[in-house]
């Protein structure tokens, strides 16, 4: 029934999108644009509009216009009614439907809309059974968003590893549910690139052991889902000795998935001679020549968040640092991609066997700071 969804704001810009058959392009949102251009008001653009091969249905909510893409002719009210549903499951979900509250929960939001429709279909449109399969954002990760500041910069470099053992001269395609969040795709030579551009399928007959498939990375920061909050307080007093660090980890966004092998470290100012802190969990280590800190946190309970907290000794007479130290963190998360790109199938042709198939998902942080 629904073969794609487009979400655009008021500029007219198309700041998400999810498909659930092959990828459809969004140039087939030119023919809403050009409705949206003729309609004297935002909400007097037609609610169904027809082109050569597909019909626009689109609600408008909160400044944002839902289009959803059918390729064959079902009841609109139908499809209305499901539109609107999505956006009281945001709304439930986040608080408020705003493209920000969407961009912040991009990964919450495309879990949600694969749960609520099947092969495009509806599936589970209930918000008290969605929530019983995909956890919602809780509003102490609300409440720490505001508290810790935005982001600078964010990308993600993501990696396809495959280890195949299989014999003969099988052909494998390989399809995702979200392709267009590949950006800067790099391949395997075995991949077929021709296809790939045509159908957002990869194509490949692979080389026997392990090899990477592709690489890629999502490199708009309004995409990138942090899965890590940081609340820290690290003060020094002009013309004192002593300093105050307090540091307290959290999980944000990580879909109910446990953050693992946590390691924070810090290069302290050079005027500080030593730390005497008391971690709630895990152990730490200060370097007195380097000035390094290090904390092995381990793993993050949420129900019990990991601090570090105590005083920081300066050299007598020395003056207030220039600036603070930033903080890095290291982390895992095991079967869960941050990007959001999920597999939706691999096939094999060409062999008569039936192989085992096995996928893996897993975050781990790259260069993740944290000025304070």
């Amino acid at each position: 029934m629904i073969h794609s969804l487009f979400l655009v704001n008021a500029s007219g810009d198309i700041f998400l999108e999810k498909h659930w058959k092959s990828v459809v392009s969004r140039s087939v949102c030119d023919y809403f644009f050009e409705a949206q251009e003729r309609a004297t008001e935002p909400e007097n653009v037609p609610p169904v509009i027809p082109t050569p091969h597909h019909y626009l249905i689109s609600v408008l909510r909160h400044r944002i216009y839902f289009v959803a893409v059918i390729q064959s002719e079902v009841p609109p009210l139908f499809v209305i009614e499901f539109l609107h549903r999505v956006v009281d499951t945001f709304q439930d979900y986040f608080g408020v439907c705003t493209e920000a509250a969407i961009k912040d929960n991009v990964v919450v939001v495309y879990e949600l809309l694969e749960e609520m429709l099947d092969n495009g279909f509806p599936l589970a449109t209930e918000s008290n059974i969605l929530k019983e399969l995909i956890k919602p954002p809780t509003i102490l990760r609300t409440m720490v968003n505001t508290i810790t500041g935005s982001t600078i910069t964010a990308e993600i470099q993501g990696v396809i590893d495959a280890c195949v053992k299989l014999t003969g001269m099988p052909d494998l395609t390989l399809s995702f549910m979200n392709p267009r969040l590949l950006d800067d795709v790099s391949f395997h030579p075995c991949v077929r690139f021709k296809r790939w551009e045509a159908e957002r399928i990869l194509s490949f007959i692979p080389p026997d052991g392990n090899f990477r498939l592709l690489s890629y990375h999502v490199s708009s920061q309004n995409l990138v889902a942090i899965p890590v909050y940081v609340k820290h307080n690290i003060t020094f007093r002009e013309g004192s000795s002593q300093g105050r660090f307090d540091l307290t980890l959290g999980p944000k966004q990580t879909m109910g998935k446990a953050v693992e092998s946590v390691l924070v470290s810090s290069q302290l100012p050079r005027g500080v001679l030593n730390a005497n802190l008391n971690p709630s969990q895990g152990t730490y280590t200060f370097d007195p020549v380097t000035k390094l800190l290090s904390w092995d946190v381990g793993k993050i309970n949420p129900q019990k968040l990991p601090s570090l907290k105590g005083t920081m000794s300066l050299q007598a007479g020395a003056s207030k640092p220039d600036e603070n130290p930033t903080i890095n963190i290291q982390f895992k998360i095991q079967q869960m991609a941050i990007s959001g790109l999920k597999v939706n199938r691999l096939d094999m042709y060409g062999e008569k066997y039936k192989p085992f198939k096995g996928i893996k998902y897993m975050t781990k942080a790259g260069k993740f700071q944290v000025r304070t």
